[in-house]
């Protein structure tokens, strides 16, 4: 396999979070204000956590797989 590709997989995980940090920050529920925000909080911040969970796996599966290209 090419190390490219390696860099390739961190970049779109890179890229995809901070797009979807740009989309949740420009929503139109956020420019309108909600004042719902600080209800139910225990659900956004399970579902904030999850988001965290499955990026780090994926950034650790990245790099494992690039140590292990490294290797051999």
């Amino acid at each position: 396999m090419d190390m490219y590709i390696y860099y390739s997989i961190f970049s779109i995980i890179l890229l995809a979070g901070l797009v979807t940090t740009f989309m949740v920050g420009f929503s139109r529920k956020n420019r309108e204000g909600d004042t719902t925000y600080f209800q139910k909080t225990g659900v956004k911040w399970v579902r904030l956590t999850s988001f965290y969970v499955v990026s780090i796996a994926a950034g650790l599966l990245a790099l494992l797989a690039y140590i292990r290209y490294l290797l051999h």
